[in-house]
């Protein structure tokens, strides 16, 4: 399974590509920032963004697309721009026709280092050892893409099974009812 991991971001938006399935040793294929200038207008920041994920898609061909789920933080203003982005990094994906999976910040925590209240320097360390790279992604966002990658592979299976049991289960209460 070859995942793009998407934490995005109206400065930076971190983009990095895993590919492996649960249990085995995973590789990273591809690490970076889609960057855009604060003081450009919005409409151009997004258009930026969205051109930087699609050289992405077009040089990984990801299966699916892990985008980090938008939370609510104090900063209204920081919440927009990391919705817009997310927004950017979904549509690029279905239009293409690939999967989009949004996964918490706690979600992805937990996955990578086992506790969802880990911080970045924790989640950067097990990025590292879990990819057998030789540093640490810099910056962190970079970091929280490949975090986001990496939980999506791991937590897919389950999910699946899980979608899985749910549509048998309505299969079967439509036959009774």
């Amino acid at each position: 399974m070859r995942v793009l991991g998407v934490d995005p971001g109206l400065t930076r938006c971190g983009v990095g590509v895993v590919e492996g399935v649960a249990g085995r040793p995973l590789t990273m294929r591809g690490v970076g920032v889609v960057r855009t200038p604060s003081d450009a207008e919005l409409g151009h920041r997004l258009v930026a963004i969205e051109q930087g994920i699609e050289q992405w898609l077009d040089e990984y061909r990801p299966e699916f697309v892990a985008v980090e789920r938008v939370f609510s933080q104090h900063n209204v203003r920081t919440v927009m721009g990391t919705a817009q982005a997310s927004a950017v990094a979904m549509l690029c994906a279905s239009r293409r026709g690939i999967p989009v999976a949004l996964h918490t910040p706690s979600e992805v925590k937990a996955a990578v280092t086992g506790s969802g209240r880990a911080d970045k320097a924790q989640v950067g360390a097990m990025v590292t050892r879990l990819l057998r790279l030789d540093a640490p992604p810099k910056p962190a966002d970079a970091a929280d893409a490949l975090a986001l990658a990496i939980c999506h592979i791991w937590r897919a299976p389950a999910q699946s099974r899980l979608q899985q049991a749910v549509a048998a289960h309505h299969a079967t209460k439509g036959r009774t009812a």
